[in-house]
């Protein structure tokens, strides 16, 4: 299996970027991360105001897969997450959605400990995910703080060991990374932190031609769900709502009033994420639908 470190590490999802790996399609790769401080946060005594805020939101990479065109789709299937003992989490002013109301920058540690994230005496389940995970846009590079059509900073508790991802190709050999894990981490992300942490995950990159797709998709065992962001919470969810329809309507046959029903009926907007530059949003239908409409949805 190959191998990743994080001596490679990129802050924006860039065309331009030369790839530090380069693998057939079909491959799978253990890839190492920093958290999404790169590591500067180990102590309560560490000032956040000191940090270096260039070297925010890393992703290791790019990885270069063979066979990987505009227009093609990149299927990444997530085989294992493992995450560090230690997380960190941050508020201040004009971050997230309290930033308004907080004074001061501060920042705790988290430890991490028999499966349990410990917040002052409260112990809080892990659910491990990863923050950003993407390949690289069509047109200008785009800050890994900053999600998109291309997957980025999309904060969706869902990428977690298990689900598969399904991106849209814009550059050859798609240019992919990841990083921003996070040990746990509710709906909206609200502080502009989850408990950020290291890690390493393993991943299989595959190729799928002629599926055309403008904004990522995932899937687990139980759910197929399509991922939007937009400036707006609104727009996230009128674009993943649509795109959606939209996919359900073609694969079918079935007229859109009716599929708009069904999805009123079994459908779950969801949020991702409210921090960030854009806003993400995720539309969820049960995996049985599929069977029951005889079609694959990704």
């Amino acid at each position: 299996m190959e191998l990743l470190s994080n001596e490679s590490v990129i802050y924006d999802f860039n065309k331009n970027h030369r790839p530090v790996k380069v693998v057939p399609a079909g491959a799978t790769i253990e890839i190492v991360t920093y958290d999404c401080f790169e590591n500067q946060l180990q102590s309560e005594d560490t000032k956040i105001d000191g940090i270096d805020w260039n070297r925010v939101n890393p992703a290791t990479g790019p990885i270069y897969v063979k066979d990987a065109l505009p227009g093609d789709v990149l299927k990444v299937t997530i085989e294992k997450l493992e995450i560090g003992d230690q997380g960190v989490m941050v508020v201040g002013p004009d971050l997230g959605v309290m930033g308004h109301r907080l004074k001061e920058m501060e920042s705790k540690i988290i430890p991490i400990k028999d499966g349990k994230a410990l917040f002052n005496d409260i112990e809080i389940p892990l659910n491990p995910m990863i923050g950003v995970i993407g390949v690289a846009p069509e047109g200008e590079g785009i800050s890994c703080g900053t999600p998109g059509a291309h997957g980025g900073n999309m904060d969706n508790k869902m990428i977690t060991e298990g689900a598969t991802l399904y991106f849209p190709v814009f550059a050859e050999g798609a240019l992919f990374g990841l990083g921003d894990f996070h040990a746990a981490m509710g709906d909206g992300e609200v502080s502009v932190s989850g408990i950020e942490v290291p890690g390493r995950a393993t991943v299989k990159l595959e190729v799928i031609k002629g599926e055309p797709m403008s904004q990522p998709m995932l899937e687990n065992d139980g759910v197929v769900t399509q991922i939007a962001s937009a400036e707006t919470l609104d727009e996230a969810v009128q674009l993943a709502t649509e795109l959606m329809i939209d996919r359900i309507c073609e694969r079918t046959g079935m007229p859109i009033g009716e599929v708009t029903m069904l999805m009123s009926a079994i459908g779950q907007v969801e949020v991702c994420q409210v921090v960030d530059p854009l806003m993400t949003a995720r539309f969820v239908v049960p995996k049985w639908l599929e069977e029951k409409l005889g079609v694959r949805l990704v």
